[in-house]
């Protein structure tokens, strides 16, 4: 617990609150990376323990704590701050200022400064969850040529893929992708890639090249036994394996594969998404086993109060260590060779954008602030958001304009359209089945 000389706090991530400076009023956030939607007060995708005090003369300082196990701080208005963290070690860093310019630059010189992003993603992007088919794709693209608004980055999300695999293209639906990238390049735009970080296990012996190169190299994360892959279920049809990005083999692996794609898709940037890592079960198969790492003694203030909640089990084993310490650095772990395969595969400015970080990310990859809804009040919630991620040292951040989940309205979508013409990365995402304006 420590006393602060006054009440206007700003930072800790990642949530959601309806203000940029907190509430002190005995408000608790709990900081575990999580596959969870924006809502209020609930741990999400990044792990950021760090704040700023603006103290009552206007000075200011910054205070990191370096720590990436489970964790939760509690805002009192006395005012002082209340730390809790369930394993690791106390590392905390103070940025003395003494003004907010001072304290970031400070902040950012200790963590890494932000990579800098290539000229082409500062335009106008789209992206869908739910494009289907190349048809459609072209079809969407010409209407924004038709009627003449600037168009600089086309996504590919899941379902570009060959039944949602990794490093693969559906030869069906979307017949002749390799070839509209192409005309897309050549028209002056740029196409970003979709990538998750799990694989599946279950393709048939001899047919997913990238599985069976991580399991002759062993880079899985594992079980308790530190030998067997860890088992969970995601995208991909049957069930999933998931790297180990914290293995230097992984990363040798993972940008091999990612260079030997640029084969097949001459992309331009690559979106990691899911890495939190997220698990459509709680654990992996065949759950849990009882003991104080899995459930320990005290849980923080985390949504569903279960650290293998939507992702593995605590006592996994990683090359780092146990799960339980190594969880909230996944996502920050795959951004730095996915860095590096961008950066290699184009030979240009790496282009990444990452949903998990952690205090650091912004060295490597952008962030954009999730599967948020369709809603006024989401949109007031993104200003907060990106306001925060600069504390973070991530400005290139964004939220997905006219929203994500849900439908928009014609002048929700107009009004966000506007605002988003001012985000650092400025794209119209949503998800699948939702209607399109």
């Amino acid at each position: 617990m420590t006393s602060v000389p006054s009440t206007s706090i700003y930072g800790f991530g990642e949530h959601e609150h309806p203000s940029f400076k907190h509430d002190m009023n005995y408000v608790r956030y709990g900081m575990f990376a999580r596959d969870q939607s924006p809502v209020a007060l609930s741990n999400l995708y990044g792990v950021h323990p760090f704040y700023m005090c603006i103290e009552k003369d206007f000075n200011a300082h910054g205070v990191l704590l370096l720590n990436s196990n489970a964790q939760d701080v509690t805002l009192s208005p006395s005012p002082s701050l209340t730390f809790r963290t369930i394993g690791g070690i106390l590392d905390f860093y103070m940025f003395l200022g003494p003004t907010p310019e001072n304290v970031i630059q400070q902040y950012t010189e200790a963590i890494g400064r932000p990579f800098m992003p290539p000229y082409w993603s500062l335009g106008f992007q789209l992206s869908r969850w739910g494009y289907n088919s190349i048809d459609v794709l072209e079809k969407t693209v010409e209407r924004l040529r038709q009627y003449d608004i600037p168009h600089d980055v086309q996504y590919g999300d899941i379902d570009y893929m060959e039944r949602q695999l990794d490093f693969t293209y559906d030869k069906a639906n979307f017949a002749g992708l390799p070839e509209y990238i192409q005309k897309l390049k050549n028209d002056g735009m740029h196409y970003v890639i979709i990538l998750d970080p799990f694989l599946t296990k279950d393709e048939p012996q001899g047919t997913y090249r990238p599985y069976e190169l991580g399991q002759e190299l062993g880079i899985w994360v594992n079980n308790s036994d530190g030998i067997t892959p860890a088992v969970g279920k995601a995208w991909p049809p049957g069930d999933s394996v998931y790297p180990d990005y914290t293995n230097p083999k992984t990363a040798e692996w993972w940008i091999q594969m990612c260079m030997e794609f640029k084969n097949i898709l001459d992309y331009d940037g690559i979106w990691i998404d899911m890495n939190e890592p997220s698990n459509f079960q709680n654990g992996q198969q065949p759950g849990c086993e009882e003991n104080h790492l899995n459930y320990p003694p005290y849980v923080p203030d985390i949504t569903g109060g279960l650290l293998a909640e939507k992702t593995l089990c605590p006592n996994s084993k990683t090359y780092l260590g146990y799960h339980y310490d190594t969880h909230s650095l996944f996502g920050w772990s795959q951004a730095i060779p996915t860095f590096y395969a961008s950066q290699n595969a184009t030979g240009k400015r790496a282009f990444v954008l990452s949903r998990s970080t952690f205090v650091g990310s912004g060295k490597y990859t952008g962030h954009w602030l999730g599967d948020n809804f369709s809603r006024w009040r989401d949109m007031h919630m993104s200003i907060i958001g990106m306001l925060e991620f600069n504390l973070f040292g991530i400005p290139y951040i964004g939220a997905d304009i006219c929203g994500f989940n849900e439908e928009t309205t014609y002048e929700l979508c107009l009004r966000w359209m506007q605002l988003g013409a001012f985000y650092p990365f400025s794209r119209n995402h949503n998800a699948i089945g939702m209607k399109v304006y």
